[in-house]
């Protein structure tokens, strides 16, 4: 299969997805989570596809997310070809210019692959330890 590159790596990242709408908020203080179960995408490397949950957990300051939009942004992953850890950093840092939340939390947990599972959590703002 020969070696990972900086092609491999960098896959995706940069690719035109679809924009991300918002709408106006109208309350403060609470949470909204969002289950995405059908999450697809393509190993950049092999070219085998992906699968998993991402979840969506944040709270809004004056912008919500607006589900159609974010349906089809998250259906343009299925034939892109991105590392899980690069899918789920990616989709918190286009969230976050889209919506601008107090806080947020995008966990992407993809089936296993020759035996292992991953578990990808991003934040922001970032829990720099």
């Amino acid at each position: 299969m020969g070696e990972y590159t900086k092609k491999h790596a960098k896959s995706g990242i940069n690719t035109k997805l679809p924009e991300i709408e918002c709408f106006s908020n109208q309350f403060k203080d609470y949470e909204i989570t969002i289950v995405i179960p059908e999450f697809t995408s393509i190993c950049p490397k092999t070219g085998l596809p992906d699968f998993g949950t991402i979840t969506i957990k944040y709270q809004p300051d004056k912008l919500c997310l607006e589900l159609k939009s974010l349906k089809y942004y998250i259906g343009a992953y299925r034939n892109l070809g991105i590392f899980y850890e690069n899918s789920v950093n990616r989709i918190l840092k286009n969230i976050v210019k889209a919506c601008k939340p107090c806080w947020i939390e995008v966990k992407g947990e993809f089936n296993p692959r020759g035996g292992m599972k991953s578990i990808i959590e991003a934040n922001y703002p970032s829990r720099k330890k």
